[in-house]
């Protein structure tokens, strides 16, 4: 007999399905309240996207908002203004891992090294991150990437380098995962379909394989999140109560196995229509006015209205 109360769905997250929704609410304001690994840092305000220049009273505004809720940020370029969001993070006692945005452009891929590369030696990154989703999207080849990797790693020697991707192709690149310093996965349970109910334990079976793979190196989780609303995807179904119950699960897990996970995103960013359809401008724990979306969602959801800052 090994029956033990406090292990009963703990796979499945299933101890939240009996809370009413003011005791999700109650959860929600407790775990935010006691703060998160990492989190990525969204940038761009209504009517921006990818490309524009961004300021730095924007980025210093939003900083300010996510600083009492995590000790880590995760930027994804080193041009455009983005190169001041690891800058401003060290002001306020943010640790950082910084990326740069590798594509198809040559001219634009050597900016974002150059510029990752001297946020480094000034002494801003504490862990580089060398394209996201490159393989994923096909921008690069792979002797690319490692090219760029390998130039990276020479030039900033004492950061730990890695490069970020969905989980299953650090086994299926052992090249790229054995240039790596340090594992960088995207485990994103939503986008392969799966139901909210049994969203932990593939989110555990993502990072395993990660792990797998990784060979006794370090793995982080670099994304991983839930959308508020949407069209949905299979079993995977955009609501209020399932991004909440979502952020609840990781980080409660996060912090029972000693996870390092950033999780996606910090704010609503509109532009993500365009490559993911409706859904994907609804990621963000605040909202694309910098208001916080849970923390009294329960009584204005499905009025697509703002909703009120956390206290």
């Amino acid at each position: 007999m090994s029956y033990r109360a406090d292990k009963i769905l703990a796979l499945s997250g299933g101890h939240l399905e009996d809370k009413t929704s003011k005791g999700l609410q109650n959860i929600f304001k407790r775990v935010l309240k006691n703060g998160m690994h990492g989190l990525c840092f969204s940038p761009y305000e209504e009517g921006q996207k990818p490309g524009d220049q961004i300021s730095e009273a924007q980025i210093r505004r939003r900083m300010k908002i996510i600083k009492p809720y995590t000790n880590w940020i995760r930027s994804f370029s080193c041009t455009d203004g983005n190169e001041l969001i690891p800058v401003i993070a060290k002001e306020f006692g943010i640790k950082t891992l910084a990326g740069a945005w590798l594509g198809d452009d040559t001219y634009i891929n050597k900016k974002e090294i150059a510029g990752l590369i001297k946020l480094a030696n000034e002494g801003y990154v504490d862990i580089g991150a060398v394209g996201n989703e490159v393989m994923y999207r096909g921008d690069l080849t792979e002797e690319e990437l490692l090219g760029h990797i390998k130039e990276v790693k020479e030039a900033i020697p004492n950061t730990p380098i890695g490069y970020v991707d969905a989980y299953y192709e650090f086994a299926q690149r052992p090249k790229i995962t054995e240039a790596c310093d340090i594992i960088l996965a995207n485990c994103y349970p939503y986008w392969e379909g799966c139901s909210l109910e049994y969203s932990l334990v593939y989110m555990k079976d993502m990072y395993h394989q990660a792990l797998k793979a990784a060979n006794g190196k370090k793995v982080i989780i670099t994304e991983t999140g839930w959308p508020s609303e949407g069209a949905g995807l299979n079993g995977a179904k955009p609501s209020f109560e399932n991004a909440i119950k979502y952020f609840i699960n990781t980080q409660q897990w996060s912090i029972e196995d000693n996870i390092e996970t950033f999780y996606f995103s910090s704010f609503d960013e509109s532009w993500k229509v365009g490559a993911e359809g409706d859904v994907g401008a609804f990621w963000g724990i605040w909202d694309k006015n910098e208001a916080l979306k849970y923390s009294d969602f329960f009584s204005i959801k499905n009025k697509g209205k703002s909703l009120l800052k956390f206290k």
